[in-house]
């Protein structure tokens, strides 16, 4: 999944927002990876992670955002599967 970041909270660790991503999710699954990137001049986290199908995709998805709030806005969450060597929506 991915998720723009947006303007952080008053006395938010911008070091923490990443971690806080990845621990959201690994409370329910399985992480393999987490990234932040800036696309088209807004920052995006990205966390990769298992889930059975689209709605538990979704479950933690949903998750991982609510522990990004907790330090900063959020937009435009995406989440996708990968099939082979291509993403597609979930």
């Amino acid at each position: 999944m991915s998720l723009a970041v947006g303007v952080l909270h008053p006395g938010a660790d911008p070091e923490a927002v990443l971690p806080g991503a990845a621990d959201a999710a690994r409370a329910l699954t399985t992480v393999e990876a987490y990234d932040v990137g800036v696309v088209r001049g807004q920052a995006r986290i990205t966390v990769r992670f298992l889930a059975d199908d689209d709605v538990a995709a979704h479950v933690v998805a949903r998750a991982v955002e609510d522990g990004v709030r907790g330090h900063a806005a959020t937009s435009d969450r995406r989440v996708t599967r990968r099939w082979g060597a291509r993403w597609y929506p979930a």
